[in-house]
């Protein structure tokens, strides 16, 4: 794994300056500031990267790297942007943060220019947008979106109608359990939203990921009254003093009690008392979801897009992205 970054041409004299990384560490070292400055913007990144250096890398068949965009060559140039292509599924969606057009542009062309394969894209809007655009005027293809998502911040807690039971942390004998629901979250996730399912991470399914989870005590189970296990809600270990909650999960016969929306603000007083900001995403398409967090004192932050790159179809070019 190289400490050094490789830079990439991105364009001629005076265009932003692309940097790829493949050591996490190495990138954290440029990128800290900038990722310290918006904590909730930044979360994924954050959260992702610092995993990432704790075990030592990404595992991935894919490529692996972050990216810094800067407004010129050398260390001493301002960072304009950061990126990440981390996730060890196909497509392999490169992530990026919030940075003008030409920002995004630029980390587009580099890709292009070193031979990269990009059929997926996601982030902030517009950022997403750009890139993915430009990806596709340059190797021929279409932009379709995929999903819409919204991060949002917790505000004033406003507390739910109460429900009985109690939430516990999870333990070791909630392994299995722990396992089949955060399986369950991204496949109900995405049907609920219309969508087929795409496979879960390969992290969401790891017996020792989620060990880990559980020891750090970062998975929590409501039980009703008679000590049933109706729901599970878990979090990201916080990273520059913001916690991400997710996934939230509860089964489809259990839905409607108010489980979800008394373990979420049960959890998010809990990592309030530990100095932090709450966050958490969620699917656009799903009011339901929406419309719980709304009531709980979640604001929206930023809008993000999945965007997938599509090949060129062979009667022309459609009427713009769709």
């Amino acid at each position: 794994m190289s400490e050094q970054p490789q830079v990439v041409p991105a364009g001629g004299p005076g265009e932003p300056v692309v940097e790829l990384f493949e050591d996490p560490a190495a990138f954290l070292a440029v990128a800290e500031p900038v990722l310290g400055e918006a904590p909730v913007l930044t979360t994924v990144v954050a959260t992702v990267t610092r995993r990432a250096v704790e075990h030592g890398g990404v595992v991935s068949s894919g490529p692996v790297w972050w990216a810094v965009v800067r407004d010129g060559p050398g260390e001493g140039a301002a960072v304009l942007g950061v990126a990440m292509r981390t996730l060890p599924i196909a497509p392999h969606w490169v992530y990026v943060l919030p940075m003008q057009p030409a920002a995004a542009r630029a980390l587009a062309r580099a890709l292009h220019a070193r031979g990269e394969e990009v059929t997926a894209v996601n982030g902030a809007t517009p950022a997403a947008r750009d890139l993915a655009e430009e990806l596709a005027r340059l190797g021929g293809g279409v932009v379709r979106v995929e999903e819409h998502v919204r991060l949002h911040l917790l505000g004033d807690l406003v507390e739910p109608a109460p429900v009985p039971g109690r939430l516990r942390v999870a333990d070791r004998d909630d392994l299995a359990l722990a396992l089949a629901w955060f399986a369950a979250f991204e496949g109900d996730a995405a049907r609920q939203a219309g969508r087929d399912p795409h496979p879960a991470p390969p992290e969401l399914s790891d017996v020792d990921a989620m060990r880990q989870r559980i020891d750090q005590g970062r998975v929590w189970l409501w039980e009703d009254e008679q000590g049933r296990v109706v729901h599970l809600s878990a979090a990201n270990p916080p990273a520059y003093g913001v916690a991400r909650i997710g996934p939230v999960f509860t089964p489809p016969e259990q839905r409607g009690r108010g489980w979800a929306s008394n373990a979420v603000a049960e959890v998010s007083r809990m990592l309030r008392a530990q100095g932090n900001e709450v966050c958490l995403f969620t699917d656009q398409a799903n009011p339901t979801s929406n419309g719980v967090y709304a009531r709980l004192g979640f604001r929206p932050v930023v809008d993000l897009e999945n965007l997938r790159i599509d090949p060129q179809p062979r009667d022309g070019p459609r009427d713009g992205p769709r």
